[in-house]
């Protein structure tokens, strides 16, 4: 432990720690609504249009959609825009696929899950063309679409009847 002022160590001492013990519950756990399962022919459908790692917005609709296949929907997610990054299997540092900092590959790992689930991930082509990503940069499984489909896909989506998840970050 480092040396410390006075100051430094009265300010430590004002408050014991840690105030609970690990594993103490802060939370209650009751869940509020049922734990709802998809009924025949439902679907979901994600937009996102959120960078990755610049919040947990894209991550959690990932997150939100997976959950949504695990309880039988058929799921489908369409990264739009700066959210075609999410996409990228070029993420890592110093090489691809390796993680300079623990969750630096959540997203890839969730989309590589998903995929392999059964839900279907779309990535706008006009949004890799954006930021300089290119097509054989896509996470093995990712639908490249024409930038028109964005549009076309949400009305494909409502006319089934989907919930919709419209994520958006600017």
């Amino acid at each position: 432990m480092p040396e410390l002022t006075d100051l430094e160590q009265k300010s430590l001492d004002e408050i014991p720690h840690p105030a609970l013990p690990q594993g103490s519950t802060l939370y209650g756990g009751t869940k509020i609504f049922p734990d709802y399962k998809a009924e025949n022919g439902e679907t979901y459908f994600t937009l996102v249009h959120g960078i990755a790692h610049e919040s947990s917005v894209s991550f959690v609709a990932i997150l939100q959609a997976t959950r949504a296949l695990r309880k039988g929907f058929e799921t489908a997610i369409y990264f739009y825009g700066p959210g075609s990054l999410n996409c990228l299997a070029t993420r890592g540092f110093p090489t691809t696929g390796n993680a300079a900092f623990p969750g630096e590959m959540n997203i890839n790992d969730q989309l590589k899950t998903f995929i392999a689930e059964g839900g279907k991930v779309y990535c706008c082509r006009f949004g890799l063309s954006l930021h300089g990503a290119r097509e054989e940069d896509l996470i093995e499984g990712v639908i490249p679409a024409h930038p028109l489909d964005v549009q076309d896909a949400l009305i494909h989506y409502a006319r089934k009847g989907a919930i919709i998840n419209s994520t958006y970050m600017f």
